[in-house]
C-alpha cells in the first residue's frame, strides 16, 4: 500500500486525496472541484488506478483571464494496493469530492481439486 501512499503524495497541490481501509475494502477519497460524475472516468488497468477528471469553469461575460491557474484536466495514475481488487469497485460524486470502494481479494477457501484419468 505504500506505493499508492506515495503516488497521491505525488498528485498536484490542487487535489486533495484521503485513504483509509476497512477489513475489507479501501475507501479512496479525492477532492476534485469543479468536476462531476459526468466529467470523471476512472479504470482498472493492470494493477493501476487511472483517473480521468475535468472540471467545467466557466467564464462571466464581460471577464477575461488575468491568471488562470486552475487547470481543465486532471490525469493521475495510482498504483492499487496489492491485496485490492477493481472488481466489484463503486464510485459516487457529491459535490467536487469522489469516493472510490475498492474491495480487497477475499482469502480463496482451501479445496481439493478433483483429478481423473484421461
Amino acid at each position: 500500500m505504500s506505493a499508492l501512499r506515495d503516488a497521491l503524495r505525488e498528485l498536484p497541490e490542487a487535489v486533495f486525496a484521503d485513504l483509509l481501509e476497512s477489513d475489507d475494502t479501501y475507501l479512496l477519497v479525492i477532492d476534485l472541484p469543479g468536476a462531476t460524475a459526468e466529467t470523471v472516468d476512472i479504470r482498472v488497468e493492470k494493477g493501476r488506478l487511472l483517473i480521468e477528471a475535468r472540471r467545467e469553469k466557466a467564464l462571466p461575460a464581460s471577464f477575461e483571464y488575468v491568471r488562470e491557474d486552475r487547470p481543465l484536466f486532471l490525469d493521475a495514475e495510482l498504483p492499487l494496493p496489492p491485496d485490492a481488487t477493481g472488481a466489484g469497485a463503486e464510485g459516487s460524486m457529491e459535490r467536487g469530492v469522489l469516493e472510490l470502494r475498492l474491495p480487497k481479494y477475499e482469502a480463496a477457501p482451501e479445496q481439493s481439486i478433483p483429478i481423473e484419468d484421461a
